[in-house]
């Protein structure tokens, strides 16, 4: 477990899982965007399945970084060498766990009423909605990751 707070590979202070998951985090939107356009192109069973893996691999990232969060001293340990207000860097936090959480909500309804609403207007829109969130999630994310160890 070590490893996981050895230098990041990004150049900044952050530590190796936080380099990680915001890797991650960065190309979620583009991987949801290839699992899209199998929909589009009437492919459902491939949507379905590349739904299914980015959701379980979401939950596994994001318990990745819970761990790694927590042993490493939670947000005031990762804020110490940041340059920015710790309230605000604070807010931005709040506002993407609102966002994230949000989303994540969305996300199982959309998975969980697939079958029920497939290619209705409802499944489209909470994709449309799921899709949206995880790019605001993915934004907020890589805010978070600039104000604590970049600023």
């Amino acid at each position: 477990m070590n490893y996981m707070f050895e230098n990041g590979f990004l150049g900044t202070r952050a530590p190796f899982f936080m380099d990680f998951v915001t890797m991650i985090v960065a190309f979620l939107p583009f991987l949801m965007m290839v699992a899209i356009f199998f929909a589009k192109r009437k492919k459902y069973r491939i949507h379905q399945l590349a739904q299914y893996t980015l959701f379980v691999a979401s939950l596994i990232v994001v318990t990745y970084f819970e761990m790694g969060v927590r042993v490493g001293g939670g947000f005031d340990a990762f804020m110490q060498d940041s340059g920015v207000s710790h309230n605000y860097a604070l807010i931005v936090l709040i506002a993407h766990i609102i966002i994230a959480t949000i989303t994540l909500f969305i996300w199982v309804m959309a998975i969980t009423r697939a079958k029920k609403y497939l290619r209705e207007s409802k499944h489209i829109q909470m994709g449309k909605i799921t899709f949206s969130g995880v790019v605001l999630t993915s934004l907020s994310g890589i805010w978070v990751y600039l104000l604590l160890f970049v600023y």
